[in-house]
């Protein structure tokens, strides 16, 4: 019978095992074995690893919290921010939960990739090249919208010359200045509050403004006042297609604001990007399923008019400017044997009709 593994002596042991081995978070909790997600899948870094116990959970996150975000641990009971030891950047969560102090890594893949590298379309590029409006990045947590955003930000980087302003909780990627002058900002390091940092990015004369995330109504109606007047806007939200993004924005206005805001999008909005990251047939990876939205005179009509409903059939028109449903993006995967075709059916919008086209 092997020997169990004890706990290591500091975080940083975890995480460099972690960049050898491809994995985007490791979890430290209390009463249950070091964990971590390898390819979307989350499981024990050693079977025979010894449960880790609230002293210890409580020691790691002692010996990596700088003083100012441990007297935030204490005053909040949850902390967020970037971790750069020498070897590489880390977003990391520490929360004060029932059984103790619960640690929580995302593994930051420093090197920033271009578009084509993360398998994003050709038909994305052409709405990076406006000069106003706005351009969303949704899906679930974990599907790689701040790695797209940053490859966004770093084609633009290279491609205009312009002044880019990033609004992030936390900054990821490090970006340097190239064509572009690139200013990065973190919310609760630099300033208050995502709506906080755009009031004031207006005032600093950008041409682009990234925001890492929009979250509530002020964010919302500020990121859209923005890309009406003058500037392209770059933002994710938490939603998995494209009409049911711009069902979340209308949703989060008053009732009474609904027909002013329906109209403001439809004339802001430049395109909708939604992604899942799909385990790859081969366990060695994840493979980047994209439903692409770009808003044409019809797709603009169908949200002035409120009948969001009615997108998919527009985009199922709209192929030939590079439109794409996020079910013919799992279908396209599975026929090619990157992903299996259960799990294209069980990620699909409409499963039925996936099961339907992969026989």
């Amino acid at each position: 019978m092997s020997e169990t593994i004890p706990p290591l002596g500091h975080v940083d042991e975890y995480l460099k095992l972690a960049q050898q081995y491809q994995v985007s978070d490791v979890h430290l909790a209390p009463h249950t074995q070091p964990k971590w997600r390898r390819f979307g899948n989350l499981m024990p870094i050693w079977e025979n690893a010894e449960m880790l116990s609230p002293e210890a959970t409580e020691a790691l996150a002692k010996g990596f919290l700088p003083n100012d975000k441990d007297r935030m641990l204490e005053e909040r009971g949850d902390v967020d921010f970037a971790y750069s030891p020498d070897f590489g950047r880390f977003r990391a969560s520490v929360v004060k939960t029932r059984l103790g102090l619960e640690i929580v890594f995302r593994v930051i893949d420093t090197e920033l990739r271009d578009m084509e590298a993360l398998g994003l379309p050709d038909a994305v590029k052409p709405l990076l090249e406006y000069h106003n409006g706005l351009v969303l990045i949704t899906g679930a947590v974990g599907s790689g919208k701040s790695t797209t955003l940053a490859a966004m930000v770093d084609y633009i980087n290279r491609h205009r010359s312009d002044h880019i302003i990033t609004l992030e909780e936390p900054i990821e990627y490090k970006i340097d200045s190239r064509a572009c002058h690139v200013n990065q900002r973190e919310v609760h390091t630099h300033t208050e509050s995502f709506s906080n940092a755009i009031r004031a990015a207006l005032r600093e004369d950008p041409d682009i403004i990234m925001v890492g995330e929009m979250r509530d109504l002020e964010t919302i109606s500020l990121a859209i006042t923005a890309a009406e007047t003058g500037h392209l806007v770059l933002a994710t939200l938490h939603t998995n297609t494209a009409a049911r993004t711009l069902d979340r924005i209308l949703d989060v206005f008053p009732t009474d604001q609904r027909e002013q805001i329906r109209i403001m999008v439809g004339e802001s909005l430049r395109g909708i990007v939604s992604q899942q990251l799909v385990p790859k047939v081969d366990g060695t990876g994840r493979e980047l399923a994209v439903e692409l939205l770009v808003n044409t005179p019809a797709v603009a009509s169908l949200i002035r008019e409120g009948k969001t409903f009615m997108l998919p059939g527009v985009m199922q028109t709209g192929k030939n400017v590079g439109m794409v449903l996020m079910d013919d993006s799992l279908i396209k995967l599975a026929r090619e044997g990157k992903i299996d075709p259960q799990e294209a059916i069980s990620r699909a919008v409409d499963p039925a009709s996936v099961r339907a086209a992969l026989g």
